[in-house]
């Protein structure tokens, strides 16, 4: 199994998701299923399969969430080395081409979320980043070519 490094802050995002799943999302799924199956014939009754479909992906969704966290290691901001790039970080980078400084915090794969500037270290930019020092240059490749990013600072 696969370890996740996670913050308690993720922890306990994904805890409470999986806790919702099991409870409110169970249970809208079986009422979605009790309601299709009283239309009549379920061999015919797209609205069960649908319904049937829904509650599988919902259990495979758990499944995933627990598997998470039965693998986590919490780690917190005492544990980060703020002279190179690594998960926690927050790290000011310089587009080469753009000059445009943008912020990210590397973080876990399960904590990810672009909108508020927590990129996975798994991504292409985070792999680009990782063990850099302030100074460094950076090559991401993208679809659309390679892309220099300088480290600007490291903090937590």
């Amino acid at each position: 199994m696969e370890l996740t490094l996670m913050t308690s802050e993720g922890f306990a995002k994904v805890k409470a998701e999986l806790d919702e799943l099991k409870g409110n999302g169970r249970r809208e799924a079986a009422r979605a299923i009790a309601e299709a199956r009283e239309k009549g014939d379920l061999s015919e009754n797209a609205e069960y399969h649908a319904a049937k479909d829904a509650q599988g992906m919902l259990e495979f969704k758990i499944n995933e969430l627990e598997k998470k966290l039965a693998n986590v290691k919490l780690i917190d901001d005492s544990q980060i080395d703020t002279s190179k790039v690594g998960i926690l970080s927050r790290v000011t980078i310089r587009n080469k081409k753009t000059g445009k400084d943008v912020i990210y915090k590397l973080v876990s794969e399960a904590e990810s979320d672009i909108k508020s500037g927590k990129i996975s270290v798994n991504s292409p930019i985070g792999q680009g980043l990782l063990g850099k020092n302030v100074g460094e240059i950076a090559s991401v490749a993208t679809p659309n070519g390679t892309i220099e990013f300088e480290v600007i600072r490291i903090s937590i």
